[in-house]
């Protein structure tokens, strides 16, 4: 490094220097102050580090563009060193991987320079000075490009660099602590503007009315995550080129505006959930033939499915969730048949999905849960792009559909409480990507397939509630439960959503010192959280986004599994809930059940299980709830130590030949060694068994005959 920077030092009349995307380091050479020559200095992307040499800048005052970006500089750097440098056009630092701290206001300075682009971004800024706004700021009048995103200033919304800076393109304060009010000139129009974000900022007031006046030729609006309040301005209609609006997670109420959709036929990204919005999804004779992207999830728009929507045959994604449309689909939505992400849940949607549901071949995700569909599935269907498929909580009916087998790239399955029928043997496919398998609450019946054990990949299996019968498949060992990753994606917990769209950014010329701002076209992502509802822990709890990488289960309670529990099921080191309850299994409870080491939920309760409750339990250091209850095991209690210090009486009640803490029955008393075999044959023994089971069944126990049971 040194040998290099003596060589640089050398280059006086050097005007460009570009060492970005390298892997140099050490501090920067003082000696760079030697090329007075210099307009233009890269130094992105490196490891450089110390303090950074304010001093350095005395010297170079023909500079025209500053860009640093993630170097190691620490320290304190003020922009007051650039104060005299008057050819500056451009400055520009991010500061994520860095621990620099910049000030404005350390001493206050009047710049001799004219920005066109200021950019600061993920940066400590006049920490010592109330994170105010750079004062300097209020001497610039020709910036084109302003970014001052994650840098902690607080204050009121600074209007008046819109005000000062009429050339204005993009502008961007997104991500830091701006309040309201909220206030735009009336009088003059910002003509050039093409992209305007604020997102991430508690401005807590209303849009002004006349914005779509203020910004006509805007192409990106984001205004979302601001708690802004009161109604969608009708003028945002004006705006004849915006390609993407955002006004997402905001307390706006009312109905959209007719002057909006009739206005807006460029539009592409439209984000509007997590509102108070009412009234038709889109207004009556909206003409979105561009878009998208449709997001309105989480409002209060009613009526059914409007025919507004019907224009957009470009859509990619539709989401109307968590709304109040009610009625059938119409059989318009075959039309979409771009559409990848099709979710309309937790709405009151009725009535038979169409025929023409068959032409949306393209879906990636469909969410049609929490409704009152009900009919069976089309036959037709054929999803083999589909990964997520959630049907779960409507009224669906008939036979397990074949077809999903013909669905090759599934990680989500979940078609819990409906009224399916049939045996799990017709889910025949290749599921090799499976991470969840959600069929509770169904009237399945016929045995656990042993197929099921080659759905390796399966982190949610959730059976119960339905009517299973035969013994538990010893191969379910097989399943990792998240101990490794589907080969095909490693999270669950979000899926993504991509589009292009205009996006303006600024360009630097560096032989000729100019600024412009080229059009491009950028692609974008979208995370949206994928939930499952489990039961874990006694509690029915959903699990949603990133928290689902991490969640792992197998719930076969409440059906007719009968036979013992193989001891294989001690195996799934990895998985963190168990529920076998409310089955007919019988036998004891395996020992290897001690090697479940991450398992946080264990219900065993109200089978027929004997024995004694194997004492190595208590090294299962991470479970939190525990129940055995409403069996004939006998013997002791566990000792209480570790997290079987926690469980109360609960856990064990309903076995009466179980004794000690925290039970009431001494063991002394009870006779320590003895288990009801010891002294109880035939129908002695039957009659005793029946009598201490009754408390787990209640009066569905009539008399011994209710019982005549193979294996019983």
């Amino acid at each position: 490094m040194v040998y290099v920077a003596g060589g640089l030092c050398n280059l006086k009349n050097l005007s460009l220097l570009d060492l970005s995307d390298n892997e140099l380091e050490g501090q920067l050479p003082p000696c760079l102050g030697n090329l007075t020559s210099l307009n233009t200095l890269y130094l992105s992307r490196n490891r450089f580090e110390g303090t950074f040499p304010s001093s350095l800048f005395h010297s170079l005052r023909s500079l025209t563009a500053l860009l640093l970006t993630d170097d190691n500089f620490n320290g304190l750097f003020s922009l007051s060193s650039l104060a005299n440098n008057s050819n500056l056009k451009v400055f520009s630092i991010i500061c994520s991987h860095t621990n620099l701290r910049l000030e404005t206001e350390n001493p206050p300075f009047i710049p001799s320079f004219q920005l066109r682009s200021f950019k600061i971004r993920n940066c400590t800024l006049n920490e010592a000075n109330a994170k105010r706004m750079p004062t300097f700021l209020l001497h610039q009048y020709d910036l084109l490009h302003l970014e001052l995103t994650n840098t902690n200033i607080s204050g009121a919304f600074p209007s008046w660099l819109l005000a000062n800076n009429t050339k204005l393109t993009y502008f961007n304060l997104s991500r830091s602590l701006f309040t309201g009010p909220f206030e735009f000139n009336s009088t003059s129009k910002l003509l050039q503007m093409e992209s305007f974000d604020i997102s991430s900022n508690p401005i807590r007031d209303e849009i002004p009315s006349h914005v779509g006046f203020i910004f006509p030729n805007l192409i990106s609006l984001n205004m979302s995550s601001t708690s802004l309040r009161g109604c969608f301005p009708a003028s945002i209609g004006e705006m004849r080129q915006l390609n993407d609006l955002d006004l997402s997670d905001n307390n706006l109420s009312g109905y959209l505006p007719q002057e909006f959709g009739q206005g807006n036929n460029e539009l592409r990204f439209l984000k509007l959930s997590n509102n108070h919005l009412s009234g038709p999804c889109l207004p009556i004779g909206s003409n979105f033939t561009s878009l998208l992207l449709l997001d309105l999830n989480n409002n209060n728009f009613k009526g059914k499915l409007e025919g507004a929507v019907m224009n957009s045959t470009e859509l990619r994604m539709l989401d109307i969730s968590a709304n109040q449309l009610s009625g059938e689909l119409p059989s318009w939505i075959g039309n979409l048949q771009h559409l990848s992400y099709l979710i309309l849940s937790k709405n009151s949607l009725t009535g038979s999905l169409p025929e023409s549901f068959c032409n949306l071949t393209e879906l990636t995700c469909l969410d049609l849960s929490k409704n009152k569909f009900n009919g069976s599935l089309p036959i037709c269907l054929n999803f083999s792009k589909l990964k997520y498929l959630h049907l779960e909580s409507n009224h669906f009916m008939g036979l397990l559909p074949s077809t999903i087998a013909n669905f090759p790239l599934l990680l989500t399955l979940n078609l819990m409480n409906n009224n399916f029928s049939g045996q799990l043997s017709r889910l025949n496919g290749s599921f090799l990507s499976l991470r969840v398998l959600m069929l509770k609450g169904n009237k399945l019946e016929g045995s656990i397939p042993t197929r099921l054990c080659e759905l390796k990949n399966i982190r949610l299996l959730d059976l119960s509630q339905n009517k299973l019968s035969g013994g538990i498949p010893y191969c379910l060992n097989n399943i990792t439960f998240g101990k490794i990753d589907a080969p095909r994606e490693k999270e669950i917990g979000h899926f993504t959503v991509s589009w292009t769209t205009r996006f303006s950014n600024f360009q630097f010329n560096s032989l000729t010192g100019e600024v412009s701002i080229p059009k491009e076209k950028e692609n974008f992502t979208l995370y949206k959280d994928q939930e499952v509802d489990f039961t874990t822990k006694s509690r029915y709890e959903s699990y949603k986004g990133s928290i689902l990488n991490f969640m792992s289960g197998m719930d076969l309670s409440s059906n007719q599994l009968i036979g013992e529990i193989p001891s294989q099921i001690g195996y799934l080191g990895s998985i963190h809930a168990l529920n076998l309850s409310n089955n007919r299994l019988k036998g004891p409870i395996p020992e290897t059940f001690s090697h479940l080491k991450q398992i946080e939920s264990l219900d065993l309760s109200s089978n027929i299980l004997t024995g004694h409750i194997p004492k190595e339990l208590i090294q299962l250091y991470s479970l939190s709830v525990f129940s055995v209850a409403h069996n004939n095991l006998s013997g002791m209690t566990p000792d209480m130590k570790n997290q079987f210090a926690t469980f109360d009486s609960t856990s064990y009640e309903g076995n009466p030949f179980l004794c000690g803490p925290p039970l009431q029955q001494n063991c002394l008393k009870a006779g320590r060694n003895k288990q009801p075999h010891d002294h109880l044959e035939g129908d002695d023994f039957r009659d005793a068994f029946l009598w201490s089971f009754a408390g787990a069944f209640g009066n569905e126990v009539g008399s011994a005959s209710d019982f005549d049971e193979p294996g019983l």
